[in-house]
C-alpha cells in the first residue's frame, strides 16, 4: 500500500513541457469532458502556479517542516496519513461530504458522478451551486487532483473515509461495500443462482458475473421493475438499511423477506449470521444522494433576543466596571492574606472556597478572576520558601490606571489566553484533579474558539443575542461535523427475521455510522471533555469513530452524553465559556455583542440606528427568535446566499491566524475609548444613613474607598455598595493610626447627608475605650491606669486560659504572646491596643506583599504555527530551485538561477550591526552577504534573503544553494550589503 501511495505521488518519465500543459487542464470545471489532466499529484503541483503553491502550504503548514526538497517531495508528504488526517480536519462540514463522497465514488469520478452522489438526480441548487467551491477547497489542500472529467481523491483519504470492506464499520455516508467487495469470497456456483434468481442470463466466470449483476442494480428502469416484484415487508427491511448502518443480522433461519432480497443478491452474506446492503443497491434507492442531508451552507446564527444596541452597550459598561472592581477586590485581598501554594501547584479548594465567598460570587466564577488576574500578570507566586499566590508589581500600576485602560489590559489578557478557567474540576489524562493556578488547564484551542464565537456574534444585527444551539451549530459545521443527532437505525427485530447491526461507530451523536457509543455512568466524562489529548489525530480518530492513527480501527472512541468525540466536547464547553465570560468582562452585554466588543475584534462600533428601545424581554425571544433576523431564506434549515450569515461565508477551521499580542493590545485600547463614555465616573461621596451604614451610589474614588475599606465592613455589593460600621471596623481604623477626631472629619467631608448621630456615638465609644488597656512582651503584659478594669479581667472567667497574674497594681503578666492575647481581650469585648517597649502606642495594618517581577504566563500553541508570506515565498522559490535541479532543467537565465558572485573577503561586523542589519533585512526582504563558519570549522561566504531572526538563528533563503536554511548568529561573522551586480 505505501509503494501504490507514492506511486501517485511520483512524477513520470514525461514531464516535458507538454506534460505540464495538458496538467493545467486540471480545473475545477462542471463539464464532463476529461481534457489531457495530469498523471499525478506530483504533475499537477507543478503545473501549479506560485501563488498556488504558497496557498497550499499555508491551508497545510505541516508540509513546511522541513522545507521540501522539490515538488515530488512535496507531493508524497501530503499524502502521508497523519497529513492527511489533520487536512481533513480543517475542512467544512460541506467539504468533508464532498470527500466522503469522493472516497465512494470509482477512482477516477467525473464531476457529473461526483454532482450526482452530492445533488442527486433531481439536481437540487443549492448543492449544485455549493459544489465547485468544496471540490476547490480539496484541490487547494491537495486533497483532490485530476481534470474535471477524472477527479481523483488522494488514496489516504479514500482508506480514511470509505467503508471498511471486512468489517461492519460505516462511514457518515451509511453506504456499505460495493457488490464486487461484497463478494470477494463467494462461490461461482452461489452467484450463478444470485444471476438466474434476479433474471439474468448465467455467464462463465466470476467476473463477468459480478459485472451482470452491478450492472442491473445501477440501471434504474430494470432496478425499479426488480423491486416492484419485492413483498412489503423486503420493502421496509431495505429501508431500515438505506441511509445506514447497511449491515444487518440475520438468524440461522431468516424469515420470506430477508431470503427474497438475499436470494436476488439485493442483501449480500458477509459472515455467518451478517448480511451488508451493496452500494450500488442503496444509491438506487436513495436517488444516487451519498448523504441523507447535504449541508452545503453553514447554519445561520439565530436571533433569540432583539436589544437596542445601547441598552447593550450600558450593560456591557455595567458588566465591565463590575470586573474591574471583582478583579481589584480579589487582588486587594490576597495581598495581605495570599493562599498558600499547594506541592503539585495551584490553590487549595478551601482557599477557593473562601476566595468565593469574599467576592460574594460562586466557586467556578471566582475560578475565571483568578485565572483572569493570573493572565494578566496582576498575579503570581511569590517564590518564597512558605510559596504564597500574591499580586504583582504590575498590580500598582494596573490599579493607578483609568477604569477604562484597566478593562482593556484584563481583555487583552483574556483574548489569547489558552490557560481555560473551565477545565478547573476536572481531571487530566491521569486522572490527577485540575486545580485553579495549578498546571495542566492550557488548552491551545481557546483563542481560535474565543475569537470565532466572538466572530460569529458580530454577523448578528447591532443588539441581536444569539441563540447558543445556533452557535454551537455553526461551529459544528465549520469543524466539519454533521448536525444531525443518532448515528443510523436503532436495534430492534424486525418480522422478517432481520435487525439492523449496530456497528462499531459512534453514531450516537455526530451521524458517523451506526451503533451506539459508550456512556459516562462511571465519570469519565469530565476527564475525556477536560483531560483528553487534544491532538489533531486524534480528534480525528474520535470523531469518526476510530483511534487517532486511523478513523476506521476497529473499536469505539469515547463519546460525550451530547454524543460528541471528547475533542469536539471541549470545543464545544469552550464556545459555552467564551459566552459566559463575554458577559462577564462586559465583552457581551445581555447576550449581544457591544459596541466595544466590535472594535475589539477590529470591527467598527455599530450606531444605535433605532429608538433607544427594546424589541425583546429580557429573557425571553425577540421576533429574530421566530424567523431568521433580516430575510434569512432558508432550505432544509440551511441560509441561501445573500443572507448576513451567508455573506459571513463558509469558514474553515484551519483559516485561523492568531494575532499578535501587540494587535490585540491596540484592539483592546481603541475598544476601551470607545467604552470609556459609557463608564460612570468616581465618585468623592457617600450616603451615610442612621443604620450604621452608608451607600456608595457608584464607584468610589480610590482613596475614599480605601479608607471605607478600613473603616467599615462591605455589606453588599452591586450597582451600589453597601458598608456597614461596626465597633471592630471602627477599632480597625484607629488600630491604622487615626484618632476619633479624623474619622468625624474624614466622614462629615465624603457624606452627602448629615452625618448619623448613632455613627458618631458609635465612634465615640469605640475611640473611648480604644488604647485604655495596653499589650506588650514579657511573655505579654496587660498595663492599665485603672486598677478597677484589670481586677475585672482577673474576677472574668473567660480570662481562666489567658493565666493572668497580677505583678502590680497596673500590670498583670501573662504567658501567652501579645497578639494572641490582644485577640483574646478583644473576644472579650475590650479594647486593647498594642504598644512598644518604650510604651507607645502601635499602630497596625495588614502587610501589603508584592512578588518579585513576574512575566504573563505565555499562551501555548498547538501544531506549527501559520508561515508568513515571505516564509511561503522563500519556501516555494526552494522548492522550485530543486524541482528543477531534479529534473535537470536549467535555472533562468541570470538573477536567482546564476550562482551570486562573492565579495572580496570575509564580511565582519559587530555581533550588534550584524543582528541589526540581519532584522533589517528580515523586514525589508532585501538580500545580505554573510560571513559564517560551518561546522567543519572552514569560513564561508554566502548570499541570504533573511525571513526571520529569532531564538539566537536566522532563516533565510540561500541564493547560492538556492534552499531554505538556518544560520546561528554566533556563526555569522559579519554582513555586508550586495552590490548591484551581485544579485
Amino acid at each position: 500500500m505505501t509503494t501504490e501511495r507514492n506511486g501517485e505521488a511520483r512524477v513520470p518519465a514525461e514531464t516535458g513541457p507538454a506534460g505540464r500543459a495538458g496538467a493545467a487542464g486540471g480545473s475545477t470545471g462542471t463539464g464532463a469532458g476529461a481534457g489531457a489532466g495530469p498523471r499525478t499529484l506530483a504533475e499537477e503541483l507543478r503545473s501549479r502556479g506560485d501563488r498556488e503553491l504558497a496557498e497550499l502550504l499555508r491551508a497545510r503548514p505541516d508540509l513546511l517542516s522541513p522545507v521540501p526538497g522539490d515538488l515530488t517531495q512535496l507531493a508524497t508528504r501530503a499524502v502521508n496519513r497523519a497529513s492527511v488526517a489533520r487536512a481533513l480536519e480543517q475542512l467544512d462540514r460541506f467539504a468533508v461530504q464532498t470527500a466522503e463522497a469522493l472516497a465512494v465514488a470509482p477512482d477516477p469520478c467525473a464531476y457529473d458522478t461526483l454532482l450526482t452522489l452530492m445533488a442527486g438526480e433531481d439536481r437540487e441548487e443549492t448543492v449544485t451551486a455549493e459544489l465547485p467551491r468544496a471540490v476547490t477547497t480539496l484541490r487547494t489542500r491537495a486533497l483532490l487532483w485530476g481534470g474535471s472529467g477524472r477527479l481523483h481523491l488522494v488514496r489516504t483519504a479514500r482508506e480514511l473515509l470509505a467503508p471498511a470492506t471486512t468489517g461492519p464499520a460505516a462511514p457518515s455516508t451509511g453506504l456499505g461495500p460495493t457488490v464486487s467487495e461484497a463478494t470477494a469470497g463467494m462461490s461461482p456456483g452461489r452467484l450463478q443462482q444470485i444471476l438466474a434468481t434476479a433474471g439474468l442470463p448465467t455467464t462463465h466466470d466470476s467476473v463477468t458475473a459480478v459485472e451482470a449483476l452491478t450492472a442491473l442494480f445501477t440501471d434504474r428502469e430494470r432496478m425499479a421493475g426488480l423491486l416492484g416484484e419485492a413483498p412489503p415487508e423486503a420493502l421496509r427491511v431495505l429501508d431500515r438499511l438505506v441511509w445506514g448502518p447497511p449491515y444487518g443480522q440475520v438468524p440461522a433461519d431468516p424469515g420470506p423477506a430477508v431470503r427474497w432480497l438475499v436470494a436476488r443478491g439485493l442483501l449480500l452474506p458477509t459472515a455467518p449470521g451478517t448480511v451488508v446492503l451493496p452500494r450500488e443497491v442503496a444509491l438506487h434507492l436513495r436517488g444516487g444522494r451519498a448523504h441523507r442531508i447535504p449541508e452545503p451552507l453553514p447554519p445561520p446564527v439565530e436571533t433569540a433576543a432583539q436589544y437596542s444596541p445601547r441598552s447593550v452597550d450600558s450593560a456591557g459598561a455595567g458588566q465591565a466596571c463590575t470586573a474591574i472592581g471583582t478583579v481589584d477586590d480579589l487582588l486587594h485581598a490576597w495581598e495581605t492574606a495570599g493562599p498558600a501554594v499547594l506541592r503539585a501547584g495551584g490553590v487549595s479548594i478551601r482557599d477557593l472556597k473562601r476566595t468565593a465567598a469574599a467576592l460574594d460570587t460562586d466557586e467556578s466564577t471566582a475560578v475565571f478572576w483568578i485565572e483572569l488576574a493570573y493572565a494578566a500578570g496582576l498575579l503570581a507566586s511569590d517564590g518564597t520558601t512558605d510559596e504564597r499566590f500574591v499580586p504583582t508589581p504590575e498590580y500598582d500600576d494596573w490599579r493607578a490606571r483609568p477604569a477604562q485602560e484597566r478593562w482593556a489590559a484584563l481583555v487583552a489578557a483574556w483574548l489569547p489566553a489558552t490557560r481555560t478557567a473551565g477545565v478547573v474540576g476536572g481531571h487530566d489524562a491521569k486522572g490527577r484533579a485540575l486545580t485553579v493556578l495549578g498546571p495542566g488547564l492550557d488548552r491551545s484551542q481557546a483563542p481560535e474558539m474565543r475569537h470565532r464565537t466572538l466572530e460569529l456574534l458580530a454577523t448578528l444585527p447591532p443588539g441581536a443575542a444569539p441563540r447558543p444551539e445556533s452557535v454551537l451549530a455553526r461551529l459544528r459545521w465549520e469543524r466539519g461535523i454533521s448536525s444531525e443527532s443518532g448515528g443510523g437505525a436503532g436495534a430492534g427485530t424486525v418480522t422478517g427475521g432481520f435487525a439492523p447491526g449496530t456497528g462499531t461507530g459512534t453514531g450516537a451523536g455526530a451521524g458517523y455510522g451506526g451503533g451506539t457509543g459508550p456512556g459516562y455512568g462511571d465519570g469519565s466524562r469530565d476527564r475525556a471533555a477536560h483531560g483528553a489529548p487534544s491532538g489533531r489525530a486524534a480528534t480525528a480518530g474520535a470523531r469518526r469513530g476510530g483511534a487517532p492513527d486511523g478513523w476506521r480501527t476497529a473499536g469505539t472512541a469515547p463519546v460525550s452524553a451530547r454524543g460528541l468525540s471528547s475533542a469536539e466536547e471541549l470545543r464545544t464547553r469552550l464556545t459555552e465559556w467564551t459566552l459566559r465570560e463575554a458577559e462577564l468582562l462586559g465583552v457581551t452585554g445581555r447576550g449581544a455583542l457591544s459596541a466595544h466588543g466590535r472594535v475589539l475584534l477590529g470591527l467598527p462600533a455599530a450606531t444605535d440606528g433605532g429608538d433607544g428601545t427594546d424589541t425583546g424581554g429580557g429573557d425571553g425571544p425577540g421576533p429574530g427568535a421566530a424567523a431568521p433576523p433580516h430575510g434569512f431564506r432558508c432550505h432544509r434549515f440551511r441560509c441561501r446566499p445573500g443572507s448576513p450569515a451567508a455573506s459571513a461565508g463558509p469558514r474553515p477551521a484551519g483559516a485561523f491566524a492568531p494575532r499578535s499580542a501587540t494587535e490585540i493590545a491596540a484592539s483592546a485600547a481603541r475598544a476601551a475609548e470607545v467604552l470609556a463614555p459609557l463608564l460612570p465616573e468616581p465618585l468623592d461621596h457617600v450616603l451615610l444613613q442612621a443604620d450604621l451604614t452608608a451607600v456608595a451610589p457608584g464607584p468610589l474614588e480610590r482613596p475614599l474607598a480605601e479608607t471605607l475599606d478600613v473603616l467599615a465592613e462591605i455589606e453588599s455589593k452591586g450597582g451600589a455598595t453597601v458598608y456597614r460600621f461596626t465597633p471592630d471596623s471602627v477599632r480597625r481604623a484607629l488600630d491604622s493610626g487615626r484618632i476619633a477626631e479624623d474619622l468625624h472629619a474624614f466622614l462629615a467631608e465624603h457624606s452627602r447627608t448629615p452625618v448619623p448621630q448613632p455613627l458618631s456615638y458609635l465612634i465615640d465609644d469605640v475611640a473611648r475605650r480604644h488604647g485604655h488597656l495596653r499589650v506588650g512582651a514579657a511573655s505579654a503584659y496587660v498595663r492599665c491606669e485603672d486598677d478597677g478594669l484589670l481586677a475585672e479581667i482577673l474576677a472574668d472567667k473567660r480570662s481562666e486560659g489567658l493565666r493572668l497574674r497580677r505583678l502590680a497594681p497596673t500590670v498583670l503578666a501573662a504567658e501567652l504572646d501579645p497578639a494572641t492575647l490582644l485577640t483574646k481581650l478583644r473576644e472579650m469585648g475590650y479594647a486593647p491596643a498594642a504598644e512598644s517597649a518604650e510604651g507607645d502606642v502601635l499602630i497596625t495594618r495588614p502587610g501589603v506583599h508584592r512578588t518579585p517581577p513576574r512575566t504573563p504566563p505565555a499562551p501555548v500553541a498547538e501544531g506549527l504555527p501559520v508561515p508568513d508570506d515571505t516564509l511561503l515565498t522563500a519556501t516555494v522559490r526552494a522548492v522550485r530551485a530543486g524541482d528543477r535541479a531534479a529534473s535537470g532543467e536549467p535555472g533562468p537565465a541570470g538573477g536567482a538561477g546564476a550562482p551570486p558572485r562573492a565579495p572580496g573577503g570575509l564580511p565582519r561586523s559587530t555581533p550588534g550591526d550584524t543582528l541589526a542589519a540581519l532584522q533589517a533585512a528580515a523586514l525589508t526582504g532585501s538580500p545580505v552577504w554573510i560571513g559564517c563558519i560551518t561546522a567543519e570549522g572552514a569560513a564561508d561566504r554566502r548570499l541570504i534573503a533573511p525571513v526571520r531572526v529569532e531564538s539566537g538563528v536566522v532563516t533565510a533563503y540561500d541564493h547560492t544553494a538556492e534552499e531554505v536554511r538556518t544560520y546561528p548568529l554566533h556563526r555569522i561573522t559579519g554582513v555586508a550589503e550586495p552590490s548591484g551586480g551581485e544579485i
